[in-house]
């Protein structure tokens, strides 16, 4: 299934139904007073969040969503019968926007959550309510209202713990593959991922987290070059970024800490708050390095990308400002156990900082990986 994450729809509420005016008519019942029922109401849209629904792919077709008018009013004092309510399913992460006054109109962050896009009107009064002392037969009756009417903007951002960066071929996908079961598609060539990916890693069976895999990035991409910029939206809720960097590319002429420094600035000048996040460095590929050259290698990347280095005996130290580095071959698996372990301890730490800034009860201090267990 193609992958869409953007659309516009436009959705209608009912109309109530209109009151009735109408008088009682009984044999030997002269005078038997009004008897007009109220409208029914009309029809309501929802948006409903469901894990089980992954793009927004229907609504890129549908483009009109209207709940049916409610029942006019009848006489005997029966009321009309209200309409029933449209559920639009849409998946978790999607952020629905009022296009006319670029109002945020709910942000489905959970499974269930139920919002109201349009809501339905009110039904008319039927003439039983205007009968007064001095009014023994009304014959006004109000109608039914109109239902709102809204044009919206669906953007769907995915939910993920953790999301990848880095240029074309710096080997995310195969990361992702490498910890995960997702199974994006890799290949030797640049822009071989078209739509994020998520993959799920399992450290055991309670505990895991969720890993983003976005299209690469390339200079320019913030103007709108490439096809990154399009996607780095999803990276907004993620709690850590993984920026990925290939030290050891094919073309000769292609300078990593170039091109690393590149995704840092196309980073900072689409989003002040995303470059602010937490981030790692992973230099990748580390089998293409002969081995008595890795040191020499990642030394003279660090030293001329100026990655500020967090104290070595302090490796679980959470501070949200702290920049570290890995070295992983993610086609081996070579240093991916232990990236994934120190992410696990981080989110961990991360979540127990948030429960405490919320007041709740600390639960169970994670346990720190140890390479050497």
């Amino acid at each position: 299934m193609k992958f869409i994450d953007e659309a516009r729809i436009e959705v209608v509420g009912g109309k109530g139904g209109n009151g009735a005016s109408s008088f009682r008519r009984e044999k030997f019942v002269p005078f038997g007073g009004p008897d007009g029922g109220d409208g029914g109401r009309g029809g309501s849209v929802y948006a409903v969040a469901d894990e089980n629904v992954n793009t927004l792919v229907e609504y890129r077709f549908v483009k009109r969503y209207q709940a049916l008018n409610g029942e006019k009013g009848h006489g005997a004092d029966c009321y009309g019968k209200g309409a029933d309510d449209i559920e639009l399913h849409m998946p978790v992460g999607t952020v629905i926007v009022d296009i006319d006054t670029e109002e945020t109109v709910a942000d489905l962050t959970h499974h269930g959550q139920r919002v109201v896009l349009a809501k339905g009107g009110k039904g008319g009064l039927g003439n039983i309510h205007f009968k007064s002392s001095t009014n023994r037969a009304p014959r006004q009756c109000t109608p039914g209202e109109s239902g709102e009417m809204r044009a919206l903007k669906l953007e769907l951002k995915v939910l993920a713990d953790v999301g990848l960066l880095g240029m074309p071929n710096a080997g995310k996908s195969t990361f992702i593959r490498s910890v995960s079961a997702a199974k994006p598609k890799v290949a030797d060539y640049p822009f071989t991922t078209l739509h994020p990916n998520l993959g799920v890693v399992r450290m055991s069976d309670t505990s895991s987290f969720v890993i983003a895999d976005i299209p690469g990035l390339i200079e320019g991409a913030a103007e709108g070059a490439g096809l990154g910029h399009r996607f780095l939206k999803h990276l907004s809720r993620t709690g850590l970024l993984l920026h990925i960097v290939d030290v050891a590319p094919f073309d000769p002429e292609v300078d990593p800490v170039r091109e690393a420094n590149a995704i840092v600035e196309e980073l900072r000048k689409y989003d002040e708050e995303l470059y602010d996040k937490p981030r790692w460095l992973v230099l990748n590929k580390l089998d293409m390095v002969p081995g008595d050259g890795r040191r020499e290698v990642v030394d003279a990347f660090l030293a001329a990308f100026d990655w500020p280095l967090t104290n070595p005996d302090d490796r679980f130290a959470f501070d949200t400002e702290a920049r570290r580095h890995f070295v992983i071959s993610a086609l081996t698996g070579e240093g991916t156990r232990e990236l994934t372990y120190a992410i696990k301890d981080y989110l961990d730490a991360r979540r127990a900082a948030e429960r405490a800034a919320r007041g709740e009860e600390p639960t169970e201090a994670p346990k720190p990986y140890d390479p050497l267990a």
